[in-house]
């Protein structure tokens, strides 16, 4: 890796984060040299953490790593150009993902030309894994530790036993 490796930027929801995001945040490190973490609110997701949870969760996880994490709004592409990052990171773990990650994709390109996506396939310990799988698996009684860090399992059965 050089010094003037491009960065990339991987946007998602992180609600909460998994180790599967953080496989992905670190092989992307070890590929761009640093990435940028931005944490965006989906409306049809409803989180269960507010942006500012979720962006303390994933710096805690992060620290000591190139990553940068931050809170955006709006379009992704538009985004990216702002911070003059012209690669999107995005993880892709299933035939229906690929599928929708390719659409997005292509519409990001067709928004910004110069935003480039790349997909990365999650190790294959955390191939399955998705934060709404998470809220699942904890709504069934199922244990959560191998899917978390640690601090984030504390912190999600603390909110969803209070929304219980």
């Amino acid at each position: 890796m050089t010094e003037d490796s491009p960065r990339a930027l991987y946007p998602g929801t992180f609600d909460p984060v998994t180790l599967g995001h953080l496989d992905l945040i670190q092989r992307g490190v070890e590929i761009f040299g640093s990435l940028v973490v931005s944490v965006a609110n989906n409306n049809t997701k409803r989180p269960l953490f507010s942006a500012e949870e979720r962006i303390k969760m994933i710096r805690e996880q992060v620290a000591g790593m190139p990553v940068e994490v931050e809170y955006f709004q709006g379009l992704v592409v538009e985004h990216a150009r702002r911070r003059g990052i012209r690669i999107l990171l995005r993880g892709v773990r299933t035939v229906s993902d690929f599928e929708y990650e390719y659409q997005m994709a292509m519409t990001n390109r067709q928004l910004e030309s110069d935003v480039e996506t790349v997909f990365m396939m999650p190790s294959e310990s955390y191939s399955y894994l998705s934060s709404r799988l998470i809220k699942e698996v904890y709504a069934a009684g199922g244990q959560l530790r191998r899917f978390l860090p640690d601090a984030v399992h504390e912190a999600l059965v603390e909110r969803l036993a209070s929304t219980a």
